[in-house]
């Protein structure tokens, strides 16, 4: 009988060496044009539009919201559209500005990062354009608050992951847990800190025994998006920090006006009838537009308090 671990880590090595073969064409760019004339040349031919997803699920769930995904939108633009899944978002910031990468779905720091982006639409959840961190941990252990965790293997879901590092982060120094540097092994210990690839990373090291906590969006456990129903009855919430921006669908900023009007209608399709399903697979929530600026108010002032 075949080992379920070696094929779920055989489809994860498959949907990774995937998605770095996407990522190194995005790096070669591979046209000496300007971004701002690729971006008007492609519209004009009705050439592939490129969308940018992070890889924060398993890979299975994720290769098929990536085809629905393209199907959605290539059918509401007229155009050819391609849904690429990076290994991180440096490599979507990095497509953007090499004019290879039209869309890609963002947590607030990754779009402060991000210097050829900006917000196109975001995340309402409950009304509200804000959610909370997480942290987790299996259910049988005795951890109830942050403090607990002190001298515990944990993990961050990324380093730029702003509801999985900069948030929790941000608390743990707002608590006086770490000093001025904001150096998590202060409080968890040397060596005791990993980073994943995104919040199931995570929590499959809690869940594997590797790690005592992960930091993650509330939806994580939440909602029955990221884990299966079998892996969520397994965790607890141990504490919950946060007004965290919800996630943005960022657009390169060289596109031109009419581009991003056509592109936004086909976006906030996903807010009616039966294509809200794919809409929370993909996005989480219902896509509102706002102000980039105050969205992303909260998570500066976060940031204001942590080194550079």
């Amino acid at each position: 009988m075949l080992d379920l671990k070696n094929i779920m880590f055989t489809k994860i090595l498959l949907f990774f060496a995937a998605a770095a073969i996407a990522a190194a064409s995005i790096g070669c760019g591979g046209s000496t044009q300007s971004p701002s004339n690729t971006a008007n040349s492609n519209a004009a031919a009705g050439q592939k539009l490129v969308v940018a997803l992070k890889p924060d699920k398993n890979p299975d769930q994720m290769i098929a919201e990536r085809d629905a995904a393209a199907k959605f939108l290539s059918e509401k633009l007229g155009r050819p559209v391609e849904v690429i899944i990076p290994l991180s978002a440096a490599v979507i910031n990095e497509g953007f500005s090499n004019g290879t990468i039209d869309l890609g779905y963002l947590s607030g720091t990754d779009l402060i990062n991000a210097k050829d982006a900006e917000l196109l639409l975001v995340g309402e959840i409950n009304g509200k354009t804000t959610y909370k961190s997480y942290w987790l941990s299996l259910k049988e252990k005795p951890y109830s608050s942050v403090n607990d965790l002190k001298g515990k293997p944990i993990a961050f879901a990324s380093r730029t992951s702003t509801s999985g590092y900069v948030m929790p982060l941000w608390d743990l120094r707002q608590k006086g847990l770490i000093s001025e540097k904001a150096d998590p092994e202060e409080f968890f210990g040397k060596g005791n800190v990993f980073f994943g690839t995104g919040y199931v990373s995570a929590v499959e090291r809690v869940l594997s025994g590797e790690a005592e906590a992960a930091a993650v969006s509330y939806y994580v456990l939440d909602e029955n998006k990221h884990l299966t129903d079998e892996q969520r009855a397994k965790l607890k919430k141990v504490a919950e920090q946060g007004d965290v921006p919800t996630h943005i669908i960022a657009i390169r900023k060289s596109l031109s006006g009419p581009e991003r009007d056509k592109l936004k209608a086909a976006l906030l399709a996903m807010n009616e009838g039966a294509n809200t399903e794919l809409r929370d697979n993909l996005f989480t929530s219902k896509l509102v537009e706002a102000e980039q600026e105050a969205h992303l108010k909260p998570l500066r002032e976060a940031l204001a308090v942590l080194p550079k």
